[in-house]
């Protein structure tokens, strides 16, 4: 029994989880190397390992000829003379199996067979690693921030590195070596020189698998993630809906105290997230989705997947948000491109009934809010912006916010 092989194998078989019959193939192979340079041809050579022992045995085929003058090839014949002394039952015409000693093949032969097999390694090894990460593509990894390359990131993930290219990271994040993040791993291509490993930190669905891994409810499928829309680093819109009556896919999304929804927020780098509920009716989802703004009516155009949304004229720029981030993100959400107006524009607006919105069927009005101050109130602020930030207002009546920079002069 060779103790040293078969304890050589069993390290390897642990350490790289290449698996033994790989490795014994692959000595297999780097014997039959090693005859081919030795002798020049390996087509009769065949080489046995037992599984159990690891003992090995190499051993040519040859042709038994009558005398030594026939034999022309050492390689594949052998005499009569030579053949009895191997086996007694010998007959000319015969084939015999002549057993090649390995300690016979030269020092380049030896060196060729050993490159072969650090080779079948090196090549398993990388496929076991391309293997691991190819199965958690589209999933998300905890690595460890290495160094930064130029304005790339490497990331160490244990037995490999990934990449964080510029385009995927979120603006404002910064890093510092050996701190710990989570990625979501974009693309793993395998190459000759190992797996490369193409990651992200603004892709929506880092944010799906973090809900994922932190909520119960979702990992059961108690509760289902209908649509995310992000803009990283900034805000996140996240549709969630439950089949279970008694279970409030919001609330378990947020958690106690909203235990739940901090720690995203915390691993995020304090990007906001928005939780709303999921609705087949298209104007209750969309009125969700633009969230915290109140709505007065939605006319949603199932077919042209368009909407129209009315809300009070203090909402307005609540409802579009900074920048117009509200209501471009709940369009993403919702799938609907959807125009704001508020009741003033609405009203002045051709075919508008004030009635369509402002009385539900038993005639009864369908708000009464009192005014409240938000953040983004009314027509003043959005007068306050820079003109590159007013284009994204596609739907705020310009011609107030004109009159209130005439006001503010």
């Amino acid at each position: 029994m060779n103790k040293e092989l078969m304890e050589a194998l069993n390290n390897l078989e642990k350490e790289k989880e290449i698996s033994k019959e790989t490795l014994f193939e692959a000595i297999e192979n780097s014997l039959l190397t090693a005859c081919k340079n030795h002798f020049g041809k390996a087509d009769n050579i065949t080489v046995q390992i037992d599984r159990e022992t690891c003992d090995f045995l190499v051993y040519a085929t040859k042709e038994i000829v009558a005398v030594p003058e026939e034999v022309e090839d050492k390689v594949t014949q052998i005499c009569i003379d030579d053949a009895i002394q191997i086996s007694k039952n010998a007959v000319i015409g015969d084939t015999i199996n002549v057993e090649i000693k390995s300690k016979e093949f030269g020092r380049i032969a030896t060196q060729n067979a050993k490159n072969v097999i650090l080779q079948k390694i090196r090549e398993e090894e990388r496929s076991v690693v391309y293997n691991q990460f190819y199965e958690k593509e589209k999933d998300v990894v905890t690595g460890i921030v290495q160094r930064y390359i130029g304005k790339n990131i490497s990331i160490n993930l244990g037995k490999a590195d990934a990449v964080l290219n510029e385009a995927e990271q979120v603006k404002g994040e910064e890093f510092s070596p050996t701190e710990r993040i989570k990625i979501y791993i974009l693309e793993v291509k395998n190459t000759p020189k190992g797996p490369r490993i193409l990651v992200s930190r603004t892709h929506p669905e880092l944010v799906k698998r973090l809900f994922e891994a932190e909520v119960t409810e979702i990992r059961d499928g108690t509760v289902e993630i209908m649509s995310i829309a992000r803009e990283a680093g900034s805000r996140t819109k996240l549709a969630v809906r439950t089949n279970n009556p008694n279970v409030d896919a919001v609330g378990a999304c947020v958690g106690m105290n909203g235990a739940r929804v901090n720690a995203i927020v915390e691993e995020l780098r304090g990007e906001k997230i928005d939780i709303v509920n999921w609705d087949e009716n298209p104007g209750n989802f969309i009125q969700n989705a633009l969230s915290p703004a109140k709505i007065v009516a939605v006319f949603a155009d199932p077919d042209e997947k368009t909407a129209k949304v009315v809300v009070p004229d203090y909402q307005l720029s609540l409802a579009i948000g900074k920048e117009g981030q509200n209501a471009r993100l709940a369009a993403r959400l919702t799938g609907y491109k959807i125009d704001i107006k508020s009741e003033t524009q609405a009203k002045d607006a051709e075919g508008f009934r004030y009635e369509d919105y402002m009385y539900d069927e038993d005639g009864d009005v369908y708000y009464e809010e009192e005014y409240v101050e938000s953040e983004y109130e009314s027509e003043q602020d959005v007068a306050n912006y820079t003109e590159s930030e007013q284009s994204a207002f596609e739907t705020v009546d310009y011609d107030k916010v004109d009159d209130a920079k005439e006001n503010e002069e």
